[in-house]
């Protein structure tokens, strides 16, 4: 594979433009309140916390009483965030988060930071890849996955005015820039970032960059890839999937997370309803990841732009 033409372009962390939205949205909205798990420093609710100190709430290592609490602040008619790493508050606050929040529908804005084996050599217990599969099966979630600083400040303003429950995974290291501060984003509506007729990369988080490298370095061989990026797992945009299936007649879906149960189970139920199309999944392959870092990580479990393209060449030969 030819290295990329496009230039690589770090911005913020989008646990970093978590942060800085959250604070300004609390200079425009009083009713937002916010709780942490006593990681406020690493989730970016620190800076909510130092502009509104009357408004935050710090519940401590006890992320089933974090959301207990932000449901009982969501019926009573505030619209509380709470945050902690994504591991941690989808599999120790599950059950709250089903008859908390997603039962009785409330209004409760979870944004999960360090998501993905990207958080490095933190290893195992802090690398979130099971997060997307368990959000989605919840009644009545939203699910997102912002790819850079742009995508994340526009998602978390628009779950500030989504009626019901919304989860948006962060993550810790500095992500490439793929939009700009115009491009626009609605819930349950793709962003297609780049036109293509012979394979449709499809993808959400950091690889939505790999999925454009890729992308470029299969031009290189004659072959043109549309990229998409999907930052909205659920709802999944139904006619924007159907519409890049008639265009390519092939997917490759990419994702830093476990393969069963994120954005390519999502894809693959969509084109089977509609538009069947062979699909390839760019995942960790039913396996955990390691400590090691993050580059290190997402090239040995098949999570970059060189296993995206050798992904759409099977799936071009399968058409």
């Amino acid at each position: 594979m030819t290295a990329p033409a496009l230039q690589k372009r770090l911005g913020l962390a989008t646990r970093d433009a978590y942060g800085q939205a959250l604070a300004e949205l609390g200079r425009r909205n009083p009713k937002i309140v916010v709780l942490d798990a006593d990681l406020s420093s690493s989730t970016r609710t620190a800076m909510f916390a130092k502009a509104f100190p009357s408004r935050f709430i710090n519940v401590g290592i006890s992320e089933a009483n974090l959301v207990g609490m932000a449901g009982g602040l969501a019926a009573s008619g505030l619209i509380p965030f709470i945050s902690s790493f994504a591991c941690f508050l989808t599999c120790k606050g599950y059950d709250q988060l089903r008859m908390a929040v997603a039962y009785p529908h409330l209004p409760v804005k979870v944004v999960a930071s360090h998501g993905g084996i990207s958080v490095g050599e933190d290893g195992v217990s802090q690398q979130a890849i099971e997060d997307v599969a368990l959000m989605t099966s919840l009644p009545g979630f939203v699910v997102m996955v912002p790819a850079d600083e742009h995508a994340t400040r526009a998602l978390v303003n628009a779950a500030v005015d989504y009626p019901g429950p919304v989860y948006i995974r962060t993550g810790r290291p500095k992500a490439p820039i793929v939009h700009t501060a115009e491009t626009r984003f609605e819930i349950g509506k793709g962003v297609v970032l780049r036109e293509g007729r012979d394979v449709t990369l499809a993808a959400n988080g950091l690889l939505v960059w790999e999925a454009l490298a890729a992308a470029d370095a299969l031009a290189g061989d004659g072959i043109q890839a549309a990229v998409v990026d999907v930052h909205t797992i659920k709802p999944l945009d139904q006619a924007l999937v159907e519409a890049q299936a008639k265009a390519t007649g092939a997917f490759v879906v990419a994702e830093e997370h476990q393969v069963w149960g994120g954005l390519g189970s999502a894809v693959a139920q969509a084109l089977a309803r509609t538009t069947p199309a062979p699909v390839e999944f760019v995942a960790l392959q039913d396996t955990y990841a390691e400590s090691g870092t993050p580059d290190a990580l997402m090239e040995r479990y098949g999570l970059t732009a060189r296993h995206l393209v050798n992904a759409a060449r099977r799936v071009i030969a399968r058409k």
